[in-house]
């Protein structure tokens, strides 16, 4: 073990806040509340989010705390994908007993490239717009673009901030849209079940929640196709960006990047890019 790593460890300061703000966020607990046919979820790692953005600005968290938190992680996300191919075997069974309307819903999730990357290119975003736009950037989808291109490069920036903001904002937005579109939509009930499961358990936690608040009568029919379309999107998700998702983000980039006039950096690449005019 490296100097550097051994010093990594050794940061007591930086172990002391993580299990202050991991015990303070247990406690606080999961809270829920209603928004009209919406229902809002608020959890632990939304709290962990805010306090950990907070704590940053005052002199508790220094420089060092700040270098040593980036390799960890790195490991938190390694574990979590560790604990999802565990997963992943036992459960096929219950994947291909769901049918094959859930498997078609993968191929959905590859529409919002189409509308966020061009989007995010018009706005200015350069490489970034690649790891924030080829996915829901949940953590297989980190996971993958750390081991492509690293964690600082723009592509990891890219999906760490829309990892951030899923976690602030996507179970919001889920548990709100889901309803409102349930209830107002001649759609059935258990389509807007199975779309919930887009591989973030908060997020079909709070849709399925909403759903089930909406439509009580169907709560055990909700549940299942909520968590058999969310152990779909674990299981295949991240194959799913791998042979398809990430390598068309890529080309789509590609082909828009050819009408920007200054030229572009190479993948992965941890120069700074936002002195750069578009």
């Amino acid at each position: 073990m490296s100097e550097q790593h051994r010093n990594l460890w050794k940061d007591w300061r930086l172990h002391a806040i993580v299990l202050f703000v991991v015990l303070l966020t247990e406690w606080i607990g999961t809270h829920r509340f209603t928004v009209g046919p919406g229902v809002i979820l608020l959890l632990p790692m939304l709290y962990a989010i805010i306090i950990g953005l907070g704590l940053y600005f005052t002199p508790l968290i220094k420089e060092k705390q700040s270098a040593n938190a980036e390799p960890l992680i790195v490991l938190g996300v390694t574990l979590l994908i560790a604990k999802i191919g565990v997963i992943i075997g036992p459960s096929l069974p219950k994947v291909i007993a769901a049918g094959p309307a859930l498997f078609l819903q993968e191929f959905g999730n590859l529409g919002t490239i189409l509308i966020a990357l061009p989007v995010a290119v018009a706005l200015g975003l350069k490489r970034e717009a690649v790891g924030m736009t080829h996915s829901i950037a949940r953590e297989p989808n980190v996971g993958l673009i750390v081991d492509k291109y690293g964690f600082n490069s723009p592509e990891g920036r890219g999906v760490m901030a829309i990892y951030i903001f899923g976690t602030v904002f996507g179970a919001v937005f889920m548990g709100l849209i889901s309803g409102f579109l349930a209830t107002l939509t001649p759609l059935h009930p258990l389509s807007f079940a199975m779309a919930s499961g887009v591989g973030s358990g908060s997020m079909m936690a709070a849709a399925s929640g909403s759903l089930i608040a909406a439509f009580p009568e169907l709560e055990k029919d909700i549940i299942a196709f909520a968590g058999a379309s969310n152990l779909l999107s674990l299981t295949t998700g991240l194959y799913m960006s791998i042979f398809i998702g990430l390598p068309l983000t890529e080309k789509l980039y590609e082909w828009l990047a050819k009408y920007r006039k200054s030229p572009e950096p190479e993948a992965g690449s941890n120069s700074n890019h936002d002195k750069r005019e578009v």
